[in-house]
């Protein structure tokens, strides 16, 4: 109780001084987007002691009150959201070098991206240019990831020899997510390290990001006044950092490992792997190589970008197939008309050949995204927005969830309809040309990843699709509340069956 009454204290005592004293505003500029609150730390103790769940129920009431775009004081900075797609492509996409900055870190932060020298938070310059085109040239591009395919099938294998076993019962039905997530962290271990790692490896690297990432949240508090807490809360601080160093000391073995291999170069089935390219590149800012560390956090985010994200998304798709029988035996039929029966594995070619199939994972991807927010902006200058000033100081988020289901855009929105992408205009997920779905983000800071994400969503979905039919289970029925942990992930994991065809 005492921490959140120190926390609760000093969240009003920051925010009321801002209010009193430094917030200045011209009469002749636009106001600050409507804020709910009389008192603005109001709002936050509303939700802050449920965590981003209590954040997400509450922006949403606020957004059907108040309109597409308010503002909250979380902190001493203005934090706006944004729910209205048209807004969020004028402000990402068509005056996108103004609202491509991000905020400064939080101290906790700091030390898990290396003071931000990490792609997905990094200020926007060429620090950051550099980290981001070394992966989408060096890895991401579309003949690179052509290269992984052996990787997706080796992977593919695990996953069937996993379900095969465990394939559920009645008594006993099969917790889907454990094993997408299992086999989803192989494939990007293996894309990061270079090899394939054993059972062993990929459970011990697979424990200390989840626990990293699982934990995170939890240590928030330590950054509303760090110089405070540290002192009050000093073993808070020592077991985050502990959490930390567990991590270093798994990931830098493997590291220093593929070092050794391409410095000596005579592995015939040498295939360059996310760590090789960070080795020797350079920081143009700073004239220096990365940091061990460093490489610690872009392995880090590495393997959360594509493992929970993709695992989520596949989680949410097969439920919806569960739950909708008749949209996976359409889907089932797509596929028997494009695959012949004694093919063994759907090739991303052939995936590519199926529009119900992509229609599928764009309508999971538009209902259920992995992230309800995307990180959070900030602008580098006064700028204005749909009528209001978006202060340089503020922070400003763009809200994914709300924006997929307008239904303003989309009809029926809470309901999983795959024919709503099928003819048509097709929906480009991209932003560039209109924003009616972001399960990406938009605009620069667009999620680099998006197209080997489609690549392993269609793949997978397909594979599984057509090697088993997904029934669920009496007394475990396919239920769509969300919870809130590193993704949006289902409230009560998916239980089913998986009967071989």
């Amino acid at each position: 109780m005492a921490i959140w009454l120190l926390i609760l204290l000093s969240l009003s005592l920051s925010l009321l001084l801002h209010l009193l004293f430094f917030r200045r505003r011209q009469s002749s500029s636009p106001p600050l987007p409507p804020d709910p609150n009389f008192l603005p730390f109001l709002g936050t103790i509303r939700w802050l002691r449920k965590g981003f769940s209590g954040l997400n129920l509450y922006l949403r009431s606020v957004h059907h009150r108040l309109g597409p775009i308010i503002t909250l004081r979380i902190r001493s900075r203005p934090a706006i959201f944004i729910a209205d797609g048209s807004l969020a492509h004028q402000a990402l996409v068509l005056n996108g070098a103004v609202f491509a900055e991000r905020p400064p870190a939080a101290p906790t932060s700091r030390i898990t991206s290396s003071n931000q020298h990490v792609i997905t938070s990094g200020f926007y310059g060429a620090t950051w240019r550099t980290l981001r085109r070394n992966l989408t040239s060096e890895i991401l591009n579309p003949s690179r990831v052509r290269t992984y395919s052996h990787a997706r099938r080796w992977v593919l294998e695990i996953l069937s020899d996993r379900i095969r076993k465990h394939h559920g019962s009645e008594e006993e039905p099969i917790v889907v997510v454990e094993h997408f997530q299992y086999a989803m962290f192989a494939l990007l271990a293996l894309m990061c390290f270079g090899d394939k790692l054993d059972e062993k490896q990929i459970e011990e690297v697979g424990y200390v990001q989840r626990r990293m990432l699982l934990n995170f949240y939890r240590f928030n508090f330590l950054n509303l006044c760090p110089k405070l807490t540290k002192i009050i809360f000093k073993r808070k601080w020592e077991e985050f950092l502990q959490i930390r160093k567990e991590q270093e000391d798994v990931l830098l073995p493997l590291i220093r490992a593929r070092r050794k291999i391409v410095q000596e170069r005579n592995k015939k089935d040498y295939v360059q792997s996310y760590v090789d390219t960070l080795l020797d590149l350079e920081l143009p800012d700073e004239k220096r190589k990365l940091t061990e560390k460093e490489m610690v956090s872009l392995c880090s985010e590495f393997l959360n970008g594509g493992t929970d994200t993709t695992a989520t998304t596949l989680q949410w798709i097969m439920a919806n197939l569960v739950k909708n029988p008749e949209i996976q035996e359409k889907l089932y039929q797509e596929i028997k008309s494009v695959i012949r029966e004694e093919v063994k594995e759907i090739e991303e070619e052939e995936a590519h050949k199926m529009p119900y199939l992509k229609a599928v994972v764009l309508e999971g991807l538009r209902r259920h995204p992995p992230g309800h927010l995307v990180l959070p902006h900030s602008v580098t200058e006064d700028t204005v927005l749909g009528g209001y000033k978006i202060p340089k100081e503020g922070t400003v988020n763009f809200m994914v969830a709300e924006i997929g289901r307008d239904p303003s855009v989309w009809d029926e929105p809470m309901k999983f309809k795959p024919e709503r992408f099928m003819g048509g205009e097709p929906v480009d997920i991209t932003g560039s040309r209109g924003i009616k779905m972001m399960p990406f983000g938009a605009g620069r800071r667009i999620c680099p990843g998006i197209g080997l994400a489609m690549v392993h969503l269609e793949y997978y979905v397909a594979n599984m699709v057509r090697e088993f039919e997904w029934k669920g289970v009496k007394g475990c029925e396919v239920d769509l509340a969300e919870k809130v942990e590193f993704t949006v992930v289902m409230k009560h994991p998916l239980k089913a069956r998986a009967v071989p065809r």
